[in-house]
């Protein structure tokens, strides 16, 4: 089974296994991402109903693009200007195409991975309060001869 998708301002035909490079998204490498905007599915040449399509893939790494140089000269004028620029990309192999509940039930099958507990953060009023500087003591006068 295939699927049109829509991330990033640009489209993707994806199937299962494929790797794909799209415009960055947020996460990790090996979270799984769902790309929710399916705008055309099918398997071999027929059409099928985008409804409840899902598309789930596994980030396998953030990553840059090539450097795109970008020179600008006015000539006669003694102008040039030089910059790069390299792109933010997400790498996505595609795990599976297909509806929600075939989809969640071979996300369930795959080893999840699970972050790392996060420790609350103090509040101010918790925190022990710093001691006020101490002042210095003012300087005694000298005794007049």
């Amino acid at each position: 089974m295939f699927a049109v998708v829509r991330t990033g301002g640009k489209q993707y035909r994806v199937a299962a296994g494929d790797k794909i490079a799209v415009e960055k998204l947020a996460g990790e490498a090996g979270e799984t991402i769902t790309l929710g905007d399916v705008l055309l599915a099918g398997d071999g040449g027929e059409i099928k109903d985008i409804k409840g399509v899902v598309v789930s893939a596994e980030i396998i790494a953030q990553a840059k693009s090539e450097k795109v140089v970008v020179f600008k000269k006015r000539r006669r004028h003694n102008y040039r200007r030089k910059n790069g620029h390299r792109q933010q990309l997400t790498l996505l192999r595609i795990v599976a195409v297909g509806d929600e509940k075939k989809a969640a039930k071979k996300e369930a099958a795959a080893p999840k991975v699970e972050a790392a507990p996060v420790a609350p953060v103090q509040a101010a009023a918790e925190a022990p309060a710093k001691a006020a500087p101490k002042k210095a003591a003012p300087k005694a006068a000298k005794p007049a001869e």
